[in-house]
């Protein structure tokens, strides 16, 4: 399985994670802010890369969202550590993630893998979370009052992790109900 340039760069996205962690942990906002930025566009640039020079692969399939989800839970833990974000936030984000491996996990040791396909709920999610992220990370760096729109995008992620897990739920039940092929309703 080759690696291709994008997977170099997704990696490289991976390895910005504990760094950004300990940045906002030694309480250095504005690099950590910064940070964020950088693994945002490099997200971006993968993504362009890959399609616009045919270099999908299946590991960059399995990497791109690894990294998104590895930098965003780190984050979200080490914001709810710090009293930052509301610790329900993060626990719902966690526990949505740890259900969908599970399930996903479940669904191939019983035979019937899942095909994961993101969803619009899914991705408005993960566009919330970012947008929640990148508001915490503005607010400790410049000299901002972003408390009230944290407060409102805390409520909206929360309510979007929560509506994500119960579409992909139902999509995990239709697909574990039939025939291993979709026909009960679709992969999720």
């Amino acid at each position: 399985m080759p690696v291709t340039i994008p997977n170099l760069i997704t990696i490289g996205r991976l390895f910005l994670v504990p760094f950004t962690v300990w940045l906002i942990v030694k309480g250095d906002a504005v690099t950590a802010f910064w940070i964020f930025i950088l693994a945002g566009v490099s997200d971006a640039v993968d993504g362009f890369l890959a399609r616009q020079f045919n270099l999908r692969s299946e590991l960059g399939s399995y990497l791109d969202p690894l990294a998104d989800k590895v930098l965003l839970v780190s984050i979200y833990v080490t914001f709810a550590i710090l009293n930052e974000i509301p610790l329900w936030v993060t626990i719902l984000i966690v526990s949505r993630d740890i259900l969908i491996i599970g399930a996903v996990m479940l669904a191939g040791m019983l035979g019937q893998p899942v095909e994961m396909r993101p969803r619009i709920i899914s991705k408005a999610n993960t566009a919330a979370q970012i947008v929640l992220a990148g508001l915490v990370l503005g607010d400790l760096a410049f000299p901002l009052d972003l408390a009230m729109v944290r407060n409102v995008m805390a409520v909206l992620v929360g309510f979007l992790t929560i509506a994500s897990t119960a579409v992909y739920a139902v999509d995990w039940v239709r697909h574990m109900g039939s025939d291993g092929t979709g026909a009960a309703g679709g992969q999720p």
